[in-house]
């Protein structure tokens, strides 16, 4: 039995397990890896010995998408890795924006690998004036002021949110009232967000404190 997928499989995104899904991408990444090195195919122990998860879990996992792998010979990584990058999304197209053309804003504005993952960032939003009318790596950057215009013109899907922590809950609701249903937020600020409005936390601090945890405090 070769390995297939399910026709419906955007529609049964909201049925797989926030966990599952976090690792699904680092599967993603290792079949990415295989097929450059013309690997045919993958067995659930070898991912499992790549990412770090029980080769159990690896197959619960892909359970979700329908996926099943040969026996004795495994999973076909050129087609578990094309199912997964249309079941994570990764293949249809979202225009983004990024509130806070700082140091870590540019950066994402000029890092062309989001589009790789369905994310082309369209345009960058700041209150200073030494910012507003550059580009940044072919994006023009806006004032506020303009932010609901743009949305709505570019039908932006993601606004990520680079600004000092203090304006972000500001920001926020700037983004939510000019549309846009999804939030990447890099501040360390827990954002409230209205129904309907998706929010992603992505606080680099939070990260750097529980390395430094882990670094002078090994097994913890």
């Amino acid at each position: 039995m070769s390995s297939q997928a399910s026709n419906n499989i955007p529609s049964r995104r909201a049925h797989l397990p926030e966990p599952s899904l976090r690792r699904l991408p680092w599967y993603l990444a290792f079949l990415t890896t295989l097929r450059h090195e013309h690997v045919e195919h993958v067995s659930s122990t070898r991912i499992a010995a790549e990412v770090g998860v029980e080769a159990s879990q690896i197959a619960k996992d892909l359970s979700f998408l329908d996926i099943r792998g040969k026996t004795r010979i495994g999973y076909e990584v050129a087609a578990l890795e094309t199912a997964l990058r249309s079941f994570l999304g990764f293949d249809e197209p979202h225009n983004g924006i990024i509130v806070g053309v700082g140091s870590l804003g540019s950066a994402l504005m000029a890092d062309r690998g989001l589009q790789r993952y369905g994310l082309d960032i369209v345009a960058g939003f700041d209150i200073n004036p030494q910012l507003i009318g550059t580009v940044v790596a072919s994006r023009p950057v806006y004032p506020m002021e303009r932010l609901a215009e743009i949305c709505r013109t570019w039908e932006v899907a993601i606004a990520a949110v680079t600004v000092p922590v203090e304006n972000a809950q500001t920001v926020a609701d700037a983004i939510m009232d000019a549309g846009v249903r999804a939030i990447w937020n890099f501040t360390p600020c827990r954002i409230r967000v209205r129904d309907g409005v998706a929010v992603q936390n992505t606080s680099i601090y939070s990260h750097l404190a529980v390395m430094y945890n882990r670094l002078y405090n090994p097994g913890t």
